[in-house]
């Protein structure tokens, strides 16, 4: 099986979002239209060559494409499926044990899509972490902007968060911020966003990396149709065009969030904090 990702869009219609994708995340482009075997045939033959899928077609197909062919989560290859419109990257197979997870992050990242990821693990979190920074920032200057921004939010008591993230924003067992496992705040982390200017910045890709925790980057121009910011920024406005950025992507990347941590700076980065705001009726 090649590492490789392999992209397989179900219609012609969806060759040029296709083609943009493999360029992007550097893929096999496959043209299934262009022979006379039925489409399921060929993917069937082509499953196990790749550890990492994107099927470009409805949910629905994409399940009866993989039918008999799954033997074991440890083995499968990931799938992901992007509708035609590239609105929703769905991690569909393999979102933990190969890997599908992340890449419903990369293939939103690239075309403008809303990953979808629905493992409880990453469900269960209720925070999301707006960010701006200063190009060229330390990873240590994000971490302890990031862990003061979750020192404010408090005690949280959703399931499947069990850190204290009051911690992390000042001292814990005696170490300082720095120092302290920022895992441990980080459990409460569902993603990491900021704009796409800092999709590569190389300390937040290496934040994202550290912590397991994925990084969603937000078009510019979604950030300006929806400017819910607090305080704006001239320098923000100057550098980007924007009044602010930490706070729009906290709540354009949770839409039924509440904003627990406007815009909080420290050491030259912004940091906001949207919690996840639901409840089941009885």
């Amino acid at each position: 099986m090649s590492n490789a990702l392999g992209i397989w869009p179900v219609r012609a219609e969806a060759e040029g979002l296709a083609q943009r994708l493999a360029q992007q995340l550097g893929a096999e482009l496959f043209r299934p239209w262009a022979r006379s075997e039925t489409q399921k045939a060929q993917f069937q033959a082509a499953f196990g060559q790749h550890s990492h899928w994107v099927l470009i077609m409805a949910t629905g197909i994409a399940t009866r494409f993989v039918d008999g062919l799954l033997r074991d989560k440890h083995q499968d290859p990931a799938v992901v499926v992007l509708d035609e419109a590239g609105r929703h990257a769905i991690a569909l197979l393999g979102g933990h044990e190969a890997g599908a997870n992340l890449l419903a992050y990369r293939v939103a990242n690239a075309v403008g899509a809303i990953p979808v990821v629905t493992t409880a693990t990453e469900a269960l979190r209720p925070l999301v972490v707006g960010i701006g920074c200063r190009k060229g920032v330390r990873e240590e200057q994000l971490a302890r902007a990031i862990g003061h921004a979750l020192g404010l939010c408090g005690r949280t008591t959703h399931s499947g968060c069990e850190a204290t993230v009051a911690e992390i924003g000042g001292s814990c067992d005696g170490r300082a911020v720095g120092e302290v496992g920022l895992s441990d705040g980080f459990s409460c982390v569902r993603e990491l966003v900021t704009v796409d200017l800092k999709a590569n910045e190389p300390a937040l890709v290496a934040i994202s990396q550290r912590y397991g925790i994925p990084l969603r980057v937000i078009a510019r121009h979604q950030i300006e149709a929806r400017s819910w910011v607090t305080r704006p920024s001239a320098w923000v406005r100057q550098s980007v065009g924007l009044d602010g950025v930490c706070e729009p992507c906290a709540l354009i990347a949770c839409g039924r969030g509440r904003l627990v941590v406007p815009k909080t700076t420290l050491d030259g980065v912004a940091v906001a904090v949207v919690e996840d705001d639901w409840e089941i009726s009885a």
